[in-house]
Order: structure tokens, then sequence, then C-alpha cells
């Protein structure tokens, strides 16, 4: 039993599956972690009944006006925990006293906000919104340096190679290492080529074949865009050239991802596809806590594959490395893209690989300029997403 005051929790993105998974582990450790803040986009009913079992300080949602609706369901529940609502209450509950820890797993660049102002209060950050990195990679680094908290990956990628690495996050160069390799499961069309990919419907992308997932990232790993924008998170999380970032298919998904070194080793970090594992490490580092994950029987399980990424046929992958090398923000203009397309492939409104063709029509149209602050990326972000939705317009008539 630890004698240590429990440490407070904000779980940005509460009833998503990241946020069910990370209020799993803590409410396995009740004498170390406290779920303080808990927030949702506009599912109240949920938020509410994570409030009555996890008892928070705060309960925020995203959408103002569901904030009345939340304040009454908390008080005919007798809970007392205080009720915000909007944007900048969730930024300001990611930096408040209220919590020490901050899990940021809202989807897609609303969550660059709060993820920049827990990282310039000094909180431990969990990052599990890797568009944060993704759209302001550089600006998030800064706001680590100033605020003098720890960033630990989430996703569980990154936090492999952090396992896999001396001390988290080194200087590679002074570490020895010669490779970051990313796995990827290949999503649910492993082996399919583009002429079979044509009539794909959303109910079949967000079919992953190993990983519980919510259907943005489904759909993003059913592109191999997940994977891109996992490649720009090493890149600026661990200082990883470009040339030295791979990415091996392993349907498996028993290894998450590997480092090799100078003098020819590689380490690996092999699990169960449970996210509990990285977010149970993530919250008791630099000890480790169980996470109630299933031992990994390797003797039970089919030979381990790996093959090359099919980068003619999933191009989102492709785009993503061609983004990076042209640096500055043109990362910011991927994301974006990607979100307009993917979005309108959700809605029908858009085939499955036409989401490669928007997004390269935008980095097309728009040339990467240099990141200079976060409103110049805001602004940009918006730019992207408007020459997203002329080419969808045409790609429409």
């Amino acid at each position: 039993m630890s004698t240590a005051l429990p440490r407070k929790v904000a779980v940005l993105g509460a009833t998503g599956s990241i946020g069910a998974s990370v209020l799993d582990v803590i409410a396995r450790h009740p004498d170390r972690f406290q779920a303080s803040v808990l927030s949702a986009h506009r599912n109240v009913e949920a938020l509410v009944a994570l409030c009555e079992r996890h008892c928070p300080q705060l309960a925020v949602i995203a959408d103002p006006a569901l904030e009345a609706q939340l304040a009454r369901r908390l008080a005919a529940a007798g809970l007392a925990c205080e009720v915000a609502s909007g944007h900048d209450a969730l930024t300001a509950a990611a930096a408040s006293d209220q919590c020490d820890t901050v899990v940021a797993a809202l989807v897609g660049a609303a969550g660059l906000d709060s993820t920049l102002a827990a990282a310039r209060s000094g909180k431990r950050l969990l990052l599990a919104n890797k568009e944060s990195v993704v759209m302001a990679g550089p600006l998030l680094l800064q706001a680590l340096a100033e605020g003098g908290g720890e960033l630990i990956p989430v996703d569980s990628e990154h936090n492999a190679i952090f396992q896999c690495l001396p001390g988290g996050r080194p200087d590679l160069r002074a570490s020895g290492v010669r490779r970051l390799i990313l796995t990827a499961s290949g999503g649910p069309f492993r082996g399919r080529k583009r002429a079979e990919l044509a009539a794909i419907t959303p109910e079949q992308a967000c079919k992953h074949p190993n990983w519980s997932m919510g259907r943005k990232i489904s759909v993003d790993s059913a592109t191999l865009m997940n994977k891109g924008l996992e490649v720009i998170e090493a890149h600026h999380l661990f200082g990883a050239p470009v040339e030295t970032i791979e990415v091996l298919v392993h349907p498996q998904s028993l290894v998450h991802s590997l480092v090799e070194y100078v003098d020819g080793s590689v380490l690996a970090q092999l699990g169960n596809p449970d996210m509990r594992t990285a977010l149970a490490h993530a919250l008791g580092w630099p000890q480790r806590i169980e996470a109630g994950v299933a031992p990994l029987n390797l003797a039970a399980t089919a030979p381990l594959a790996f093959e090359l990424p099919d980068l003619e046929t999933f191009r989102c992958l492709a785009l993503a490395f061609q983004a990076l090398r042209a640096g500055g923000d043109a990362t910011t203009l991927l994301n974006a893209a990607n979100e307009v397309a993917v979005e309108a492939f959700l809605a029908g409104a858009l085939p499955f690989l036409s989401i490669a063709d928007v997004v390269e029509g935008v980095l097309t149209e728009l040339p990467a300029q240099s990141v200079v602050d976060v409103e110049t990326l805001r602004e940009r972000d918006v730019e992207a997403r408007a020459s997203a939705r002329r080419l969808l317009a045409h790609a429409c008539r």
C-alpha cells in the first residue's frame, strides 16, 4: 500500500476508448490514483455515469449548450462535483491544480490547446492525442521545457519505443540508436490492392482486426494514415531524423515497436493488444503496476510475421513521410486535410480511396511554411480544411 497521496488525474476524452482503458487502470489502484477531472464531447449520459463511478472534482462537457443538462443530471445523482463547459474550460482544467497528471485523449486538433496548457503547467502528460504533436511538435516540446513537466507517450508504438530506450527519451545519437521501427497491424485491408478497395464502406473500415478504437482512428488505421501520423510523432518525441524511422507491418500486433542499435542489437516491446498496458506503464512510471491485461503466451500464439507496407495501395503513409520531409507546417496541413476527408468518408460523401487524393491535393495546393506560433498554425489548419472542402465539393460534382 502506497503512503503517498494519490496522483490526481485529468482524463480529457473520458468517454472514448482511451478514456475507458485509463479509468479501468485507475479503478484498480485507488490508493495511487484519483480521477479528478473528467471530460466528454457531447455524451452527457456517459459522462454522468463515469462521474457516479469515479467521483471527480470537475466534469467538463465540450459543448456549452449541454452544461445545464449536465449540471442537472449530476445534481439529481447527488454528485457535488463542479461543472464547466467549452474549449476554454478544458484548457483551464488541464492547467489547474485539480490535477497533476493529464491524459490527453481528445480526438483531433481539438486537443491541441489543452495539451499545450498541461505541458506549460508542469504536469505529467500522458499523450494519446497524436494530432497535437503532428500539428505543433516543436511548440509542444518548447512548452514542456518551459513547464518542467514530463511527457510519456501512450500510443502503444511510442510507449514501446519509450520502454526500449535508456532513460525513456535520451539523445538517440549519443545512445547508439540506429533506427526506430514502428509496427503496423496493416488494418482490416492488409494484402488488398487498390482495385479491391474502391467500394469500401465505413462499417468495413471501422472493423479493426486487433484493436478496439473510435471510428476516426479506425479509418486512419485502415488507410495507414494513423501509422503516418505516428511516424511524425516519433520524429518529434524522440528527436529522430526521418531517415531513421521505418514502418513494418506486423499482423499479430504483439510486437508494438522496436529500437535498433549500432551494435546490431534490436530491442522490442511485446504484449497483448490492449491499451491498458501502455497506460498503466505511463501512469506508474518509473514503477510497474498491474494493468488487468492477460499475460502474453508466446507458445500459444501464431508465428510472428513482418512485411514491408504497400505504399502504392496505402498512399496516406507515403504522404505522411512526404509531409515530414517537407518540414515546417506541412504536417499540420496533412492532419487537417485528413480529418476533413475522413469525416466525409464516414458520412458517405467520399470514396475510401479518395481520402488520399484529398490529402495530396491540399499538400500540393498549400506549400509548407515555417512554424511560428499556435495562432499561425491554427490559421493554416483552417486554410487547409477550407482547401480540403473545396476539393471535396469538386469531387462530388
